[in-house]
């Protein structure tokens, strides 16, 4: 056996013992009368009633008792009574010095608040007054729906006793039941203060949660809820105990966070209660290797498996091992196992596990002496572990070290976004004491968000889901994309066709059109469509550039998330029967991974990125500038043109000929465009003729992205249908130009103000540095620059930025003290642009800066640049144009190998071979031509 040096096994123990620990899954404490009456034999113990005495004779009782006499600080011969005795007093005594003891060492706790209804534990809240930083919830999905569940008999709209298959009164329910539900789930997605979900469904039904498509899932739980819930819920206290309804309750949690990660490139974890427990659980059905179907259909769900799965340790670790959403807590059995089966518990979780899979958590729960105890034994059994890993060479010191950092703090750190520092952490108490605490609530919340927290209503009838689930409220947005996608799909639905949609390279939109049958069948199969990879090698008109490959395929997976009407009744002649929704894809490999040339995973990648590495929101919102037109063609050549809808307006007017012709147009645009979930928060006439603009609301980028095309898209079918054509062109006619000006904000609930303005600051001037090379993705016309002119309130031909300045490519919209409510204005984007892959870049190199910790160099410049001399140019940093033309932005483009290695140096090199080969084609058309062949196009 290798020696190995004291000082590196040294340090190994230190860190075990000193690191403070994020404590992953955790309960509440009693009430000061209740902990001093219960029961304290169950602290090492799941049994229960009779069983209970026995547990007296069991090693992790003794080992518990030998602790916790040095914890009261009693003689090693002190009697359990004796134990007893002294705890009491101490608790009359000083409470809160014992507290302090017991949650020594923890640097915050992830509190699930679901295993008591509150009037007998402390809040969730009150715990942080002993941790290092605030602790957070967990939230447990079967306590949400018992809640709903009874407030719903409460208020009669629970048919109680009912159990005919197909009552209609049952059917309400069961959709009021699981439109509340989700709506539940949905707030608590966006809720700062849940960092994750629960299920104790192996309680209730076993492990083995049944997977099919939305609908199948639905109407399994309507069966379970009519034919066992029902008839004997209320003397249940209106616990979940069937098997459809808590398979529905599991896969509606899934799918909502699915289309989470789907918008926002990542999502809340869902724990599972997983092996050990007491004798009302399944112990069979318990097993983790019974979730598999439902990790592998929800691969982008993160899964805990809590309680080290015992006695299924090896089936967890197996789990965690080979797929990347599955990770295994190993607490519970400390101290509720012996030393020896402890130990044997970390190494068989370490068989075959990466250590950067496992979580550590104490299940602490009533008793602070259960937190004490489970650190105590958990750190004990851990350093011997690893400490004989180094003696034995299968680890290094500095390997061990990194592993056992990653269990007790980083690993959960990272899953959870909690945004802590472990340079910050240290194993003392904290500080911190109750008086300096904000005051508790009275008692544990487990109550419903309210209805008007969420912005959307509680009691929703089936013929109105479709309606009420369409809310584009930017931090309440997956209730309707869910439970939308779900409508619209239904056997009862009207619509008949679903339309993939995704956009190429050069932002031509395409389209497969499936039956909503097969649809249907495609989702609950692979979930995809074949396409070639040449595909993405082919200009507008399918003529094939140099990097057109027959050879590949290409899988294009809807996103079920984006799904929507793909018309309004108010802006086509479509009847009822016979609708169409659209659905947004993305493009995977042959390996169902995200594909190195999608733009919209491009995005997704970038966003995830900020999120998860620096604690970064992002929310986008789109100005849409479109120029309505009249389609001319010529009897004589048959010439096509087009001509201005109207003429007589200027910037945010309202003239008679804009009441009487224009605004009625407009109007049912804006109408359609809100019967299918779209909101635009402003309408008014731009400078050009025939142009007004639509600005969207707010959202994540992916999402905001998603819904840019869906909004353009209707208001050309409703432009069409009104014999008009609506054309994001950037310069459709001479004069003003058309952009669709991005306007970002970066939002922090972890960042201080000052550390989020430096963060913005860096993200800003690496964008500005790149901006060359980014307008060959934002402005990707050579009409584009059309548009780059001075002294014209388009942003101008100098690189800048300046607050509230419209001459600069990047106007800062101003902020408050506090720098809240600031964003930044991106000008030089138009609608031709891909905006998944214009965005996407644009965030990559914003993403760039923050990882350089690039300074900002250009000042703010408060006045026109044009107007400034040259030597007050040089002050601000200011010496730089925007590129002129397109040929020269795709030069930066190729220049800029820096951008091209935070992007993905194929996709750049794919990227300007389409365009050069495009712009090639377009120069052998006259000007006239030219125009109306963009404008037919975008």
């Amino acid at each position: 056996m290798a020696k190995i040096a004291s000082a590196s096994l040294a340090e190994l123990k230190r860190v075990i013992r000193t690191q403070s620990v994020v404590d992953n899954h955790g309960h509440n404490i009693l009430r000061p009368e209740k902990l001093k009456s219960a029961n304290f034999l169950t602290i090492t113990t799941e049994a229960e009633g009779d069983a209970l005495e026995d547990a007296r004779r069991s090693l992790p009782h003794l080992r518990a008792a030998r602790q916790l006499r040095k914890l009261y600080g009693l003689p090693s011969t002190a009697d359990w009574a004796t134990i007893l005795g002294k705890r009491v007093e101490l608790l009359e005594r000083d409470a809160h010095g014992l507290m302090e003891k017991c949650f020594g060492g923890t640097h915050t706790i992830l509190v699930d608040d679901g295993l008591d209804s509150g009037a007998n534990v402390e809040s969730y809240e009150w715990h942080s007054q002993y941790t290092l930083s605030p602790c957070k919830r967990i939230v447990r999905i079967e306590s949400i729906a018992a809640t709903i569940l009874s407030s719903m008999d409460q208020q009669g709209n629970l048919p109680v006793g009912v159990a005919t298959a197909d009552d209609e009164a049952c059917s309400l329910a069961w959709v009021t039941f699981i439109t509340q539900f989700e709506q539940a789930i949905v707030a608590c997605i966006g809720d700062s203060e849940v960092v994750g979900f629960k299920s104790v469904v192996c309680y209730r039904t076993g492990l083995d949660v049944q997977v099919g498509d939305a609908v199948e899932v639905l109407e399994a739980g309507l069966r379970s809820f009519t034919r066992h819930y029902l008839p004997d819920c209320a003397a249940r206290s209106f616990r979940v105990e069937a098997k459809g309804m808590n398979d529905a309750l599991v896969v509606s949690v899934c799918r909502l966070l699915e289309a989470d990660c789907q918008q926002l490139g990542a999502t809340k974890p869902l724990q599972f209660h997983t092996g050990l427990g007491d004798n009302d659980i399944d112990l069979l059905g318990s097993n983790p290797a019974f979730l598999q179907p439902l990790i592998k259909h929800f691969s982008t769900v993160p899964m805990v498996l809590l309680h080290s799965s015992y006695p299924y340790t090896r089936e967890a670790g197996y789990l965690a091992t080979v797929y990347k959403n599955v990770y295994v807590d190993i607490g519970e059995v400390f101290p509720m196992v012996s030393r020896d089966g402890q130990e044997q518990i970390v190494r068989q979780a370490l068989e075959i596990t990466p250590a950067s899979k496992i979580l550590w958590s104490t299940d602490g729960h009533y008793f602070p002496e259960t937190y004490w105890l489970a650190n105590v034994q958990g750190r004990e059994v851990i350093e011997k572990v690893l400490c004989q890993y180094v003696e034995q060479d299968d680890l290094t010191a500095e390997q061990a070290i990194h592993a056992a950092r990653n269990i007790l703090f980083e690993n959960s750190n990272a899953l959870y976004r909690l945004g802590l520092s472990i340079d910050a952490s240290d194993s003392a108490p904290s500080t911190r004491t109750a008086s300096t605490m904000p005051a508790p609530p009275d008692r544990v919340s487990n109550e419903l968000p309210r209805a008007e927290s969420t912005g959307l209503q509680v009691s929703i009838a089936p013929s109105s889901l479709a309606t009420s689930a369409m809310s584009n409220n930017p931090e309440k947005t997956l209730l309707s994309n869910v439970i939308q996608s779900t409508v619209l799909l239904a056997d009862d639905s009207d619509v008949q066709f679903i339309v993939v949609q995704w956009l190429d390279l050069l932002n031509q939109l395409r389209a497969r059109w499936l039956p909503v049958g097969a649809f249907k069948s495609l989702i609950a199969s692979d979930g995809s469509i074949g396409i070639s990879t040449g595909n993405l090698g082919t200009l507008q008109n399918d003529h094939m550039t140099p990097v057109c490959d027959p050879v590949g395929q290409i899988l294009v997976a809807p996103v079920l998330a984006s799904m929507r009407l793909m018309y309004a009744s108010a802006a086509d002649q479509v009847p009822k029967q016979g609708r169409i929704a659209s659905v947004m894809a993305c493009f995977l490999d042959e390996d169902r991974q995200p594909h190195s040339l999608c733009p919209r995973s491009l995005l997704l990648n970038m966003t995830n990125k900020l999120r998860v590495n620096h604690q970064v929101d992002l929310l986008v919102g789109f100005e849409i500038e479109v120029t309505f037109c009249h389609r001319r063609v010529s009897s004589e050549n048959n010439v096509e043109t087009f001509e201005p809808f109207d003429t007589n307006h200027a910037w945010g007017t309202v003239s008679d000929e804009q009441i009487t012709k224009s605004f009625p147009v407009l109007l049912k645009m804006v109408t359609a465009l809100q019967q299918v979930g779209i909101e635009v928060q402003q309408l008014h006439s731009e400078s050009g003729v025939g142009q007004y603009e639509f600005v969207l609301n707010p959202m994540p980028p992916v999402q905001a992205v998603d819904v840019l095309i869906q909004a353009r898209q209707l208001i050309q079918h409703a432009a069409a249908s009104q014999g008009l054509r609506a054309t994001f062109h950037p310069m459709p006619f001479p004069g003003v130009g058309s952009a669709s000006h991005a306007n970002i904000s970066l939002n922090s609930s972890v960042l201080s103000p000052a550390d989020l303005e430096q963060l913005q600051m860096s993200f800003m001037a690496s964008v500005l540095a790149h901006l060359p090379a980014l307008c060959a993705f934002s402005m990707p016309q050579a009409e584009s620059y059309d548009r780059v002119v001075d002294d014209s309130w388009t942003g101008g031909t100098w690189i800048a930025w300046g607050t509230q300045n419209r001459e600069v490519p990047l106007r800062r919209v101003g902020a408050d003290k506090a720098g809240k409510g600031s964003r930044w204005e991106l000008r030089c984007v138009d609608g031709v642009a891909n905006m998944y892959l214009a965005l996407g870049c644009i965030l990559g190199a914003g993403l760039a800066g923050i990882e350089n910790q690039t300074r900002m160099n250009l000042q703010d410049c408060r006045r026109n640049p044009t107007k400034l001399s040259d030597d007050e140019k040089r002050a601000l940093g200011i010496t730089q144009r925007i590129p002129n033309t397109l040929t020269q932005a795709l030069q930066a483009l190729e220049d800029d190998e820096a951008l091209a290695a935070k992007l993905s140096s194929s996709l750049v090199q794919h990227y300007l071979a389409v365009k050069r080969t495009e712009q090639d084609t377009l120069k052998q058309m006259s000007d006239a031509e030219r125009r109306v062949w963009l404008m037919n196009r975008y």
